[in-house]
Protein backbone atom coordinates (compact mmCIF):
# COMPACT_ATOMS: atom_id res chain seq x y z
CA UNK A 1 0.00 0.00 0.00
CA UNK A 2 1.50 3.25 -0.69
CA UNK A 3 1.33 6.18 1.40
CA UNK A 4 -1.46 8.00 0.08
CA UNK A 5 -3.49 4.97 0.28
CA UNK A 6 -2.70 4.53 3.56
CA UNK A 7 -3.34 8.81 4.38
CA UNK A 8 -6.72 7.87 2.59
CA UNK A 9 -7.30 4.74 4.45
CA UNK A 10 -6.84 6.38 7.94
CA UNK A 11 -8.90 9.60 7.00
CA UNK A 12 -11.42 7.42 5.76
CA UNK A 13 -11.47 4.93 9.40
CA UNK A 14 -12.49 5.93 12.57
CA UNK A 15 -8.91 7.01 13.35
CA UNK A 16 -10.10 10.54 11.87
CA UNK A 17 -12.69 12.45 14.22
CA UNK A 18 -14.92 13.79 11.37
CA UNK A 19 -15.72 9.69 10.09
CA UNK A 20 -16.83 8.96 14.03
CA UNK A 21 -18.73 12.44 14.06
CA UNK A 22 -20.45 10.98 10.25
CA UNK A 23 -21.47 8.03 11.84
CA UNK A 24 -22.66 9.15 15.12
CA UNK A 25 -24.48 11.72 13.29
CA UNK A 26 -26.26 8.71 11.19
CA UNK A 27 -27.10 6.96 14.24
CA UNK A 28 -28.93 10.34 15.67
CA UNK A 29 -30.80 10.36 12.85
CA UNK A 30 -31.94 6.47 12.62
CA UNK A 31 -32.68 6.18 16.38
CA UNK A 32 -35.08 9.52 15.77
CA UNK A 33 -36.47 8.15 12.52
CA UNK A 34 -37.16 4.49 14.89
CA UNK A 35 -38.69 6.04 17.10
CA UNK A 36 -41.01 8.21 14.77
CA UNK A 37 -42.19 4.89 12.65
CA UNK A 38 -42.46 2.98 16.30
CA UNK A 39 -45.54 5.51 16.85
CA UNK A 40 -46.62 4.97 13.63
CA UNK A 41 -47.13 1.49 14.36
CA UNK A 42 -50.72 1.08 15.13
CA UNK A 43 -53.36 -1.47 14.77
CA UNK A 44 -55.11 -1.01 10.98
CA UNK A 45 -52.36 1.59 10.03
CA UNK A 46 -50.93 0.70 6.64
CA UNK A 47 -47.54 -0.54 6.21
CA UNK A 48 -46.24 1.21 3.24
CA UNK A 49 -47.34 4.52 4.85
CA UNK A 50 -44.96 3.46 7.83
CA UNK A 51 -42.10 2.66 5.54
CA UNK A 52 -42.72 5.77 3.60
CA UNK A 53 -42.89 7.88 6.57
CA UNK A 54 -39.36 6.46 8.15
CA UNK A 55 -37.51 7.14 4.83
CA UNK A 56 -38.99 10.54 4.29
CA UNK A 57 -37.97 11.01 8.24
CA UNK A 58 -34.23 10.31 7.40
CA UNK A 59 -34.34 12.33 3.83
CA UNK A 60 -35.90 15.46 5.62
CA UNK A 61 -33.25 15.11 8.46
CA UNK A 62 -30.29 14.10 6.54
CA UNK A 63 -31.02 17.34 3.92
CA UNK A 64 -30.30 20.18 6.48
CA UNK A 65 -26.85 18.91 6.77
CA UNK A 66 -23.44 19.53 5.01
CA UNK A 67 -25.46 21.89 2.58
CA UNK A 68 -22.83 24.14 2.54
CA UNK A 69 -20.00 21.48 1.91
CA UNK A 70 -17.50 22.25 -0.97
CA UNK A 71 -17.96 18.86 -2.52
CA UNK A 72 -21.29 17.04 -2.25
CA UNK A 73 -21.94 14.79 0.47
CA UNK A 74 -24.26 11.92 -0.37
CA UNK A 75 -26.64 11.38 2.52
CA UNK A 76 -29.66 9.90 3.49
CA UNK A 77 -31.57 6.50 3.58
CA UNK A 78 -29.35 3.83 3.43
CA UNK A 79 -31.53 0.95 4.16
CA UNK A 80 -35.24 1.81 3.33
CA UNK A 81 -37.51 1.16 6.32
CA UNK A 82 -39.19 -2.17 6.64
CA UNK A 83 -42.30 -3.57 8.27
CA UNK A 84 -42.21 -7.50 9.11
CA UNK A 85 -44.75 -9.09 11.14
CA UNK A 86 -44.83 -12.00 13.29
CA UNK A 87 -43.46 -14.88 10.81
CA UNK A 88 -42.16 -12.85 8.33
CA UNK A 89 -38.47 -12.93 8.77
CA UNK A 90 -37.66 -9.22 6.95
CA UNK A 91 -37.28 -6.92 4.10
CA UNK A 92 -41.05 -6.59 3.96
CA UNK A 93 -41.29 -2.65 2.62
CA UNK A 94 -44.40 -3.24 -0.10
CA UNK A 95 -45.33 -1.45 -2.98
CA UNK A 96 -47.56 2.34 -2.96
CA UNK A 97 -50.74 -0.42 -4.38
CA UNK A 98 -50.27 -3.02 -1.28
CA UNK A 99 -52.86 -2.59 1.15
CA UNK A 100 -51.43 -4.92 4.28
CA UNK A 101 -52.68 -3.31 7.60
CA UNK A 102 -51.08 -4.25 10.82
CA UNK A 103 -53.29 -5.94 13.51
CA UNK A 104 -53.60 -5.81 17.12
CA UNK A 105 -50.73 -8.09 18.71
CA UNK A 106 -48.64 -8.38 15.74
CA UNK A 107 -44.70 -8.79 16.38
CA UNK A 108 -43.62 -5.83 14.45
CA UNK A 109 -40.02 -5.65 13.38
CA UNK A 110 -38.86 -2.60 12.25
CA UNK A 111 -35.04 -1.93 10.27
CA UNK A 112 -33.76 0.97 8.71
CA UNK A 113 -30.30 2.70 7.90
CA UNK A 114 -29.26 6.34 7.34
CA UNK A 115 -26.00 7.18 5.85
CA UNK A 116 -24.13 10.63 5.99
CA UNK A 117 -21.04 11.05 3.03
CA UNK A 118 -21.33 6.69 3.03
CA UNK A 119 -20.89 5.71 7.11
CA UNK A 120 -23.78 3.72 7.46
CA UNK A 121 -25.86 3.51 10.79
CA UNK A 122 -28.17 0.76 11.04
CA UNK A 123 -30.73 -0.16 13.33
CA UNK A 124 -33.76 -2.87 13.58
CA UNK A 125 -35.99 -3.59 16.84
CA UNK A 126 -38.88 -5.34 17.44
CA UNK A 127 -42.35 -4.45 19.32
CA UNK A 128 -45.50 -6.37 19.77
CA UNK A 129 -48.73 -4.21 19.11
CA UNK A 130 -50.17 -4.48 22.62
CA UNK A 131 -50.58 -2.58 26.09
CA UNK A 132 -48.89 -3.95 29.22
CA UNK A 133 -46.10 -6.63 29.17
CA UNK A 134 -45.52 -9.07 26.80
CA UNK A 135 -45.20 -12.73 27.72
CA UNK A 136 -45.05 -16.14 26.72
CA UNK A 137 -43.41 -17.40 23.69
CA UNK A 138 -43.41 -13.63 22.15
CA UNK A 139 -41.58 -12.74 24.94
CA UNK A 140 -38.92 -15.64 24.66
CA UNK A 141 -37.79 -14.43 21.24
CA UNK A 142 -37.63 -10.92 21.65
CA UNK A 143 -34.98 -11.83 24.82
CA UNK A 144 -34.00 -14.61 23.23
CA UNK A 145 -32.82 -12.37 20.37
CA UNK A 146 -31.56 -9.34 22.36
CA UNK A 147 -29.60 -11.01 24.92
CA UNK A 148 -27.98 -12.19 21.99
CA UNK A 149 -27.31 -8.79 20.50
CA UNK A 150 -25.87 -8.13 24.00
CA UNK A 151 -23.93 -11.51 24.48
CA UNK A 152 -22.36 -10.25 20.21
CA UNK A 153 -21.51 -6.74 21.79
CA UNK A 154 -19.65 -8.01 24.27
CA UNK A 155 -17.62 -10.47 22.25
CA UNK A 156 -17.57 -8.66 18.61
CA UNK A 157 -13.89 -6.89 19.73
CA UNK A 158 -10.52 -6.62 18.98
CA UNK A 159 -8.81 -10.22 19.16
CA UNK A 160 -12.38 -12.65 19.17
CA UNK A 161 -13.17 -13.76 15.85
CA UNK A 162 -16.64 -14.33 13.77
CA UNK A 163 -16.97 -18.22 14.84
CA UNK A 164 -16.94 -17.22 18.38
CA UNK A 165 -20.10 -14.95 18.09
CA UNK A 166 -21.74 -17.42 16.01
CA UNK A 167 -21.32 -20.61 18.52
CA UNK A 168 -22.34 -18.06 21.16
CA UNK A 169 -25.64 -16.51 20.11
CA UNK A 170 -26.91 -19.81 18.63
CA UNK A 171 -26.38 -21.24 22.80
CA UNK A 172 -27.92 -18.35 23.60
CA UNK A 173 -31.06 -18.37 21.41
CA UNK A 174 -30.94 -22.38 23.17
CA UNK A 175 -31.63 -21.01 26.13
CA UNK A 176 -35.01 -19.68 25.58
CA UNK A 177 -35.79 -22.38 23.34
CA UNK A 178 -35.67 -20.54 20.51
CA UNK A 179 -33.39 -20.63 17.22
CA UNK A 180 -31.41 -17.87 14.94
CA UNK A 181 -32.68 -18.00 11.88
CA UNK A 182 -30.56 -19.33 8.92
CA UNK A 183 -29.17 -16.87 6.29
CA UNK A 184 -28.87 -13.62 8.44
CA UNK A 185 -25.44 -12.13 7.85
CA UNK A 186 -23.54 -9.78 9.85
CA UNK A 187 -21.39 -7.36 7.90
CA UNK A 188 -18.11 -5.30 8.22
CA UNK A 189 -19.15 -1.32 7.01
CA UNK A 190 -17.24 0.96 5.60
CA UNK A 191 -17.74 4.28 3.88
CA UNK A 192 -19.76 3.14 0.70
CA UNK A 193 -19.95 -0.38 1.68
CA UNK A 194 -22.96 -1.76 3.54
CA UNK A 195 -21.67 -5.55 2.98
CA UNK A 196 -17.96 -5.25 4.01
CA UNK A 197 -15.80 -8.95 3.56
CA UNK A 198 -15.34 -9.77 7.26
CA UNK A 199 -18.73 -11.52 7.88
CA UNK A 200 -21.02 -12.98 10.94
CA UNK A 201 -22.93 -16.10 10.35
CA UNK A 202 -25.87 -16.32 11.92
CA UNK A 203 -25.69 -19.92 11.82
CA UNK A 204 -22.91 -21.95 10.30
CA UNK A 205 -23.58 -25.13 8.12
CA UNK A 206 -21.55 -27.11 5.23
CA UNK A 207 -23.63 -25.06 2.67
CA UNK A 208 -23.18 -21.70 4.65
CA UNK A 209 -19.09 -20.92 5.65
CA UNK A 210 -17.42 -17.89 5.43
CA UNK A 211 -13.70 -17.44 6.26
CA UNK A 212 -12.46 -17.31 9.88
CA UNK A 213 -11.37 -13.57 11.05
CA UNK A 214 -10.21 -11.53 14.03
CA UNK A 215 -12.27 -8.62 14.70
CA UNK A 216 -9.85 -5.31 14.95
CA UNK A 217 -9.97 -2.26 16.31
CA UNK A 218 -11.03 0.76 14.12
CA UNK A 219 -13.82 -1.44 12.38
CA UNK A 220 -17.51 -0.62 12.59
CA UNK A 221 -20.50 -3.75 12.18
CA UNK A 222 -23.74 -4.34 11.71
CA UNK A 223 -24.81 -6.97 13.80
CA UNK A 224 -27.75 -8.44 12.89
CA UNK A 225 -29.65 -10.65 15.18
CA UNK A 226 -32.75 -12.27 14.45
CA UNK A 227 -34.52 -15.49 16.35
CA UNK A 228 -37.83 -17.74 15.50
CA UNK A 229 -39.68 -19.76 17.57
CA UNK A 230 -39.63 -22.24 14.59
CA UNK A 231 -37.32 -24.07 13.36
CA UNK A 232 -35.19 -20.92 11.63
CA UNK A 233 -35.22 -22.17 8.12
CA UNK A 234 -37.27 -19.61 5.96
CA UNK A 235 -38.55 -20.29 2.59
CA UNK A 236 -39.13 -17.63 -0.02
CA UNK A 237 -43.03 -17.78 -0.78
CA UNK A 238 -43.35 -15.11 -2.95
CA UNK A 239 -40.53 -13.51 -5.47
CA UNK A 240 -43.27 -11.16 -6.21
CA UNK A 241 -42.69 -9.33 -2.49
CA UNK A 242 -38.92 -8.65 -3.32
CA UNK A 243 -39.09 -4.67 -3.35
CA UNK A 244 -35.27 -4.43 -2.26
CA UNK A 245 -32.46 -4.40 -3.99
CA UNK A 246 -28.50 -2.96 -4.34
CA UNK A 247 -27.12 -2.76 -7.18
CA UNK A 248 -23.87 -4.53 -7.81
CA UNK A 249 -21.09 -2.75 -8.96
CA UNK A 250 -18.46 -5.48 -10.68
CA UNK A 251 -21.28 -5.65 -13.22
CA UNK A 252 -21.18 -4.82 -16.38
CA UNK A 253 -23.54 -6.90 -18.94
CA UNK A 254 -25.27 -5.17 -21.15
CA UNK A 255 -28.82 -5.18 -20.75
CA UNK A 256 -31.00 -6.05 -23.73
CA UNK A 257 -34.61 -4.55 -22.49
CA UNK A 258 -34.97 -0.65 -23.30
CA UNK A 259 -37.10 -0.87 -19.83
CA UNK A 260 -34.20 -2.54 -18.16
CA UNK A 261 -31.45 0.03 -19.25
CA UNK A 262 -33.42 2.78 -18.13
CA UNK A 263 -33.67 1.39 -14.68
CA UNK A 264 -30.28 0.55 -14.09
CA UNK A 265 -29.21 3.87 -15.32
CA UNK A 266 -31.83 5.90 -12.48
CA UNK A 267 -30.52 3.37 -10.11
CA UNK A 268 -26.66 4.32 -10.97
CA UNK A 269 -27.61 7.44 -10.28
CA UNK A 270 -29.26 7.58 -7.39
CA UNK A 271 -28.48 4.54 -5.69
CA UNK A 272 -25.33 3.58 -6.75
CA UNK A 273 -24.16 2.14 -3.29
CA UNK A 274 -26.76 1.83 -1.26
CA UNK A 275 -30.24 -0.62 -1.22
CA UNK A 276 -33.37 0.90 -2.45
CA UNK A 277 -36.69 0.30 -2.81
CA UNK A 278 -38.64 -0.52 -5.89
CA UNK A 279 -40.93 2.35 -4.36
CA UNK A 280 -38.72 5.04 -5.44
CA UNK A 281 -38.14 3.84 -9.28
CA UNK A 282 -40.72 4.87 -12.12
CA UNK A 283 -43.02 2.30 -11.66
CA UNK A 284 -44.09 0.90 -14.65
CA UNK A 285 -40.93 0.35 -15.87
CA UNK A 286 -39.17 -0.85 -12.61
CA UNK A 287 -41.85 -3.42 -13.27
CA UNK A 288 -40.06 -4.74 -16.48
CA UNK A 289 -36.75 -3.77 -16.35
CA UNK A 290 -36.15 -5.31 -12.38
CA UNK A 291 -36.46 -9.04 -13.69
CA UNK A 292 -33.88 -8.58 -16.34
CA UNK A 293 -31.31 -6.76 -13.93
CA UNK A 294 -31.39 -9.50 -11.51
CA UNK A 295 -31.12 -12.05 -13.78
CA UNK A 296 -28.15 -10.97 -15.05
CA UNK A 297 -26.68 -10.09 -11.95
CA UNK A 298 -26.85 -6.28 -11.80
CA UNK A 299 -28.72 -6.01 -8.69
CA UNK A 300 -28.71 -8.39 -5.49
CA UNK A 301 -32.54 -8.59 -4.53
CA UNK A 302 -32.96 -9.11 -0.74
CA UNK A 303 -35.87 -11.03 -0.34
CA UNK A 304 -39.30 -11.58 2.08
CA UNK A 305 -38.84 -14.83 3.48
CA UNK A 306 -40.87 -16.67 5.84
CA UNK A 307 -40.76 -18.96 9.02
CA UNK A 308 -44.02 -21.35 9.16
CA UNK A 309 -47.14 -19.74 10.09
CA UNK A 310 -47.82 -19.35 13.96
CA UNK A 311 -44.18 -19.30 14.08
CA UNK A 312 -42.49 -15.48 15.96
CA UNK A 313 -39.33 -14.20 14.47
CA UNK A 314 -37.40 -11.08 16.35
CA UNK A 315 -34.98 -8.81 14.95
CA UNK A 316 -32.31 -6.74 16.75
CA UNK A 317 -29.67 -5.05 14.69
CA UNK A 318 -27.12 -2.47 15.97
CA UNK A 319 -24.07 -0.62 14.66
CA UNK A 320 -20.77 -0.57 16.83
CA UNK A 321 -17.37 0.87 16.28
CA UNK A 322 -14.50 -0.48 17.96
CA UNK A 323 -13.22 2.51 19.39
CA UNK A 324 -9.73 2.51 20.59
CA UNK A 325 -11.21 2.81 24.19
CA UNK A 326 -13.54 0.07 23.85
CA UNK A 327 -17.22 -0.71 22.01
CA UNK A 328 -19.42 2.24 21.04
CA UNK A 329 -23.18 1.14 20.36
CA UNK A 330 -24.37 3.64 18.35
CA UNK A 331 -27.99 2.48 17.54
CA UNK A 332 -30.81 0.82 20.18
CA UNK A 333 -34.14 1.39 21.20
CA UNK A 334 -35.44 0.61 24.60
CA UNK A 335 -37.62 -2.75 24.71
CA UNK A 336 -41.03 -2.48 26.18
CA UNK A 337 -41.92 -4.98 29.57
CA UNK A 338 -40.86 -8.83 28.24
CA UNK A 339 -41.60 -11.58 30.91
CA UNK A 340 -40.28 -14.16 29.35
CA UNK A 341 -40.66 -18.11 30.28
CA UNK A 342 -37.24 -18.68 31.05
CA UNK A 343 -34.36 -17.20 32.69
CA UNK A 344 -30.86 -17.82 31.97
CA UNK A 345 -29.42 -19.88 33.74
CA UNK A 346 -25.81 -21.20 31.84
CA UNK A 347 -22.71 -19.90 33.83
CA UNK A 348 -20.99 -19.82 30.04
CA UNK A 349 -23.65 -17.07 29.28
CA UNK A 350 -23.67 -15.11 32.27
CA UNK A 351 -19.55 -14.74 32.25
CA UNK A 352 -20.13 -13.58 28.24
CA UNK A 353 -22.83 -10.89 29.91
CA UNK A 354 -20.73 -10.01 32.90
CA UNK A 355 -17.90 -8.73 29.92
CA UNK A 356 -17.39 -4.95 29.84
CA UNK A 357 -18.05 -2.90 26.71
CA UNK A 358 -15.80 -0.06 27.44
CA UNK A 359 -11.80 0.13 29.15
CA UNK A 360 -10.53 1.74 31.83
CA UNK A 361 -9.48 5.24 31.57
CA UNK A 362 -6.09 5.44 32.42
CA UNK A 363 -5.82 1.91 33.70
CA UNK A 364 -4.97 0.13 30.37
CA UNK A 365 -1.49 -1.25 31.06
CA UNK A 366 -1.44 -4.79 29.75
CA UNK A 367 0.89 -5.82 32.31
CA UNK A 368 -1.64 -4.87 35.08
CA UNK A 369 -4.07 -6.15 32.75
CA UNK A 370 -2.34 -9.52 32.69
CA UNK A 371 -2.09 -9.31 36.60
CA UNK A 372 -6.16 -8.73 37.59
CA UNK A 373 -7.43 -11.31 34.84
CA UNK A 374 -6.56 -13.35 31.82
CA UNK A 375 -5.99 -11.81 28.63
CA UNK A 376 -6.99 -8.53 29.64
CA UNK A 377 -10.45 -8.71 30.38
CA UNK A 378 -10.10 -7.10 33.99
CA UNK A 379 -8.92 -4.10 31.98
CA UNK A 380 -12.16 -3.30 30.59
CA UNK A 381 -14.92 -1.38 32.92
CA UNK A 382 -17.84 -4.08 34.05
CA UNK A 383 -20.86 -3.12 32.21
CA UNK A 384 -22.64 -6.31 32.95
CA UNK A 385 -25.92 -7.06 31.16
CA UNK A 386 -27.89 -8.98 34.50
CA UNK A 387 -28.65 -12.36 33.05
CA UNK A 388 -32.17 -11.46 34.02
CA UNK A 389 -32.80 -7.73 32.64
CA UNK A 390 -34.79 -7.31 29.30
CA UNK A 391 -34.56 -3.59 28.84
CA UNK A 392 -32.45 -2.68 26.21
CA UNK A 393 -30.58 0.92 26.52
Amino acid sequence: MSSDDERDEKELSLTSPEVVTKYKGAAEIVNKALQVVLAECKPKAKIVDICEKGDAFIKEQTASMYKNAKKKIERGVAFPTCISVNNTVGHFSPLASDETVLEDGDMVKIDMGCHIDGFIALVGHTHVLQDGPVSGRKADVITAANTAAEVALRLVRPGKKNTDVTEAIQKVAAAYDCKIVEGVLSHQMKQHVIDGNKVVLSVASPEATVEEVEFEENEVYAIDIVASTGDGKPKLIDEKQTTIYKKDETVNYQLKMKASRFIISEIKQNFPHMPFTARSLEEKRARLGLVECVNHGHLQPYPVLYEKSGDFVAQIKFTVLLMPNGSDRITSHTLQELQPTKTIEDPEIKGWLALGIKKKKGGGKKKKAKKAGEKGEASTEAEPMDATSNAQE
